[in-house]
């Protein structure tokens, strides 16, 4: 009795040590199974998550997988992916044999996996058919060759969490999968990300038709969402929405959402924009209420009158994140400081010309923005320290400041954060060439709650390292060269 209830207070222990990609001075959890064996086991059976490098072209995988995974019977999220080193395959006869291989022996082994992401090769509907009877899968990532269709994920009526990549096409033109329960009404999905899908994926229409329940939807590099009035079927609890290189479809996408959903709390658009759909979403929307995070990285396409539209219609932002934001003035900046003066509590400019071409712009945003708990202004190359102190002077509550990539930055900025930001708990300085080691030391030798550093290995002196451990500070230390 005496020995179970010591191997479960080690699994406990176990699974809360830190792994070894933490820079803690504790012992790592990969580090626990060079004790003993037995230690060994108690580890194997602690562990819940795992990914592998796989090489499809090696067959002793499916030799090797079956004895690996039934050492590990706490599995529960499994991650494949291909291995970079080997050539990348064409999916052949003896490929799509090798991932059947590959999911039956998972399915045998896995009891209790909920989450798989499958990265390997792209993979057939017909494969995943013993995941379906064998597992309760909540969490599904993998590649499909298009044109798909997704009646297939009618076999998943656990299923909450899905990402499909649709990789590559399939030279036959016919739709990949087939519906196994053709009766289904409605998909337990709650959140869906979709790569790749084009014109001929028309599959995508049966899958906005049931997914009533959807809070996120991520679309990256789509040419479409299928029939509109379809698409707007799931919009209606939609909490979370991302559009990443979908410059064909956003107009749309905005056009839906503005008039559907009532819920919206997040907003990311990515590398290809409308000009009228935003003009359209900042004056129509429903969810002016509710959206709390905008981001933003438009350079061609975000202009002043967008964000003076923001401005005058949603007044409980608290995140705007702003990239590469070339044709946006100081004018709108200022407007949106007034107007979220009370709600913003994070402000991103990253790569923002108008933070460096204009004097005492940050000045005036920091004044407004009292509020303000976690500011990034990396990669602005010009900024001097005149305009980031004169902000940080009226920042005293941040928490979380990111500088990385401002190249014209001194020490005089962290003798500044010591002064004004005691609160501060977190501070990248990467890449900023002007700030020298013996500066970086002083300050973390003053600072008062600082409890992260990110800044270049050959700018951490001995003694930095000595006063960071003794304050329980965590030092990411990069290479010279990381942007």
């Amino acid at each position: 009795m005496e020995e179970i209830l010591f191997d479960e207070i080690l699994h406990e222990i176990f699974t809360r040590l830190p792994s070894s990609s933490s820079s803690s001075s504790l012992p790592t959890f990969e580090s626990v199974p060079l004790v003993s064996k037995r230690w060994l086991h108690l580890y194997r059976a602690s562990k819940t998550s795992m990914s592998l490098r796989i090489n499809p072209h090696d067959r002793s995988v499916i030799t090797l997988l079956p004895s690996i995974l039934h050492n590990y019977p706490s599995i529960s999220s499994l991650c494949f992916v291909f291995d970079p080193k080997t050539p990348i395959p064409f999916l052949s006869v003896v490929e799509s044999n090798f991932n059947d291989h590959l999911i039956s022996i998972v399915s045998s082994c896995c009891f209790n996996l909920r989450n798989l992401c499958f990265l390997v090769n792209p993979l057939s509907p017909s494969s995943l058919l013993p995941l379906s009877t064998s597992l309760s899968l909540t969490s599904l990532s993998l590649k499909l060759l298009g044109p798909v269709s997704f009646n297939w994920v009618a076999s998943f009526p656990s299923l909450k969490d899905l990402s499909v990549d649709v990789c590559s096409r399939n030279s036959s033109g016919s739709l990949t999968g087939s519906n196994p329960n053709p009766d289904v009404v409605e998909l337990g999905l709650e959140s869906v990300s979709l790569t790749g899908i084009q014109s001929d994926d028309t599959g995508v229409s049966w899958l906005w038709r049931r997914c009533r329940k959807l809070k996120k939807l991520c679309l990256k590099s789509c040419g479409t969402i299928g029939e509109t009035e379809f698409f707007g079927l799931c919009l209606k609890n939609l909490e979370e929405i991302e559009l990443r290189t979908c410059r064909s479809i956003v107009d749309v996408v905005l056009l839906k959402v503005s008039e559907i959903c009532e819920s919206l709390n997040s907003l990311l658009i990515y590398d290809g924009g409308n000009k009228d759909g935003l003009v359209h979403f900042m004056n129509n929307s429903r969810c002016n209420d509710t959206l709390k995070t905008l981001d933003l990285r438009l350079p061609m396409d975000l202009m002043d009158e967008h964000l003076v539209s923001l401005a005058a219609n949603f007044k409980s932002l608290s995140t705007l994140r702003l990239t590469s934001c070339y044709f946006v003035t100081g004018h709108s900046l200022k407007v949106l400081a007034l107007s979220f003066s009370s709600s913003l509590e994070e402000l991103s400019l990253r790569g923002c010309d108008a933070v460096e071409r204009e004097t005492g712009l940050l000045a005036t945003l920091g004044q407004h923005l009292g509020m303000l708990r976690k500011l990034e202004l990396s990669f602005n190359e010009w900024l001097f320290d005149k305009e980031v102190v004169s902000m940080l002077a009226s920042c005293s509550g941040l928490v979380e400041l990111d500088l990385r990539g401002c190249k014209n930055l001194t020490g005089s900025v962290l003798v500044s954060l010591n002064k004004g930001c005691v609160k501060l708990r977190s501070l990248d300085i990467a890449s900023c060439r002007l700030i020298q080691a013996d500066e970086v030391e002083a300050f973390v030798m003053k600072s008062q709650r600082l409890k992260k550093i990110v800044v270049e290995e050959n700018k951490i002196t001995e003694a930095a390292m000595k006063w960071a451990s003794r304050k329980v500070i965590e030092v990411v230390a990069l290479d010279s060269d990381v942007p």
